[in-house]
């Protein structure tokens, strides 16, 4: 009798409650958690990415902000200010000139040249990016030849620091100590200070292009131009997958189950 009770149990026992079928579906369920997680945190991307949008715009359609001004009257939410037209008078510390690495200009390789502008009535400094110069005219002696003598007035546009990547080999080497680079792939500001006199502005200027002449250098474009990114493209294809997964996975489990019987 008890023989027949356990053959009768194992006749009952659907296969779908095997180990190995109980250890697929916890997968399956793992598996749709986590597409469904990247799926909200690309929300939360798209959520980030318009709120930078929205500052971007406000910054961009302000008044143009006279930096000395600022500077005199204590401003100190710099970053807040990215984006923004500014006008500033000072006098540039050539000597303290570095060139960015890899810039293009209509398909001609080049530099630009950030050229730290020591802010006229204060003790502070600001990294000007004064465009693009052409890959033989990299020489200290050569760029002489961009130097402006006196006072500089100009108008430019906030811009913030860039951020080395963290992976993939493509940040500046290490600041020598005691040394300076004359060269950096990425206008980190915070990085570049470590080799400038005075006291640097944590973000940067794009100087303005002048219509008034078409020497070099070359000013890059100063448009803004804002997107959310693919962020919710993304999230959407996330949660298909999840939804696909889920929807699937009891007809594969029948489909194989009718095989086996």
């Amino acid at each position: 009798m008890k023989t027949a009770a356990l053959t009768q149990e194992r006749r009952t026992t659907h296969p779908f409650f095997s180990l190995r079928w109980l250890g697929t579906t916890v997968l399956v369920l793992l598996a749709a958690a986590v597409m469904v997680r990247l799926g909200l945190w690309q929300l939360d991307r798209l959520e980030q990415r318009r709120a930078r949008n929205a500052l971007i715009l406000q910054n961009a359609s302000a008044p143009v902000l006279n930096l000395n001004n600022a500077l005199l009257q204590g401003e100190t939410r710099w970053e807040e200010k990215a984006f923004r037209l500014v006008e500033v008078s000072g006098v540039y510390l050539y000597e303290e000139e570095v060139l960015l690495l890899n810039q293009v200009w209509e398909g001609q390789p080049g530099y630009h040249l950030i050229t730290p502008l020591h802010i006229t009535g204060t003790d502070t400094v600001i990294l000007v990016d004064r465009g693009w110069i052409p890959l033989n005219q990299g020489d200290e002696n050569q760029r002489a030849a961009y130097r402006l003598p006196g006072e500089a007035r100009l108008q430019g546009r906030l811009m913030p620091s860039q951020m080395e990547p963290r992976w993939g080999g493509g940040g500046d080497p290490v600041l020598p100590e005691g040394g300076r680079l004359t060269a950096w792939k990425w206008l980190n500001v915070e990085r570049i200070s470590r080799q400038i006199s005075g006291r640097l502005l944590p973000v940067y200027m794009l100087a303005l292009p002048d219509d008034s002449t078409s020497a070099l250098p070359y000013r890059a474009d100063t448009s803004i131009e804002v997107s959310e990114g693919s962020h919710l493209s993304y999230a959407l294809q996330w949660f298909s997958f999840a939804l696909i997964l889920l929807a699937g996975y009891p007809f594969y489990v029948r489909k194989h189950l009718s095989e086996s019987a």
